[in-house]
């Protein structure tokens, strides 16, 4: 029995790292289920010949890649410069922009303030590096 901590999003002010591991452990779940009760079953009903209606899911996968992707991954970018001895909020930020800014699932605020948008399976929230 597996029972975490469901989707966060405690308000653009005071989301961190933790509501940011507990919604990526969300997303990871989520994809799990969809290619395990959504695509695999499709797949072996399609296999068997057997006739079925389609059922159509939004496909998480890329926003999962998001967080652990190599070498560019949100995750990864985070642990390097929290590594550096010198790595500051800004330096951070500055980085995973730089990294992620044309990801579909990466997003900048609109006014300048030191936070990064997902946009998760359940919707958008906003993160603060500090």
């Amino acid at each position: 029995i597996l029972d975490i901590f469901g989707f966060e999003d405690v308000g653009a002010q005071w989301n961190s790292f933790e509501q940011l591991c507990i919604n990526y452990a969300n997303e990871h779940l989520q994809a799990y289920f969809n290619q395990h009760i959504f695509q695999f079953e499709q797949e072996e009903y399609q296999s068997q010949g057997i006739c079925w209606t389609n059922i159509e899911y939004t496909d998480n996968t890329e926003c999962v890649q998001l967080f652990q992707s190599k070498p560019y991954g949100l995750l990864r970018l985070i642990d390097e410069e929290s590594n550096i001895n010198n790595g500051t909020d800004e330096s951070m930020l500055a980085k995973l922009n730089q990294f992620l800014k044309t990801n579909e699932y990466y997003e900048t605020p609109q006014r300048k303030e030191p936070a990064f948008i997902i946009a998760h399976y359940a919707g958008k929230v906003k993160y603060q590096i500090t």
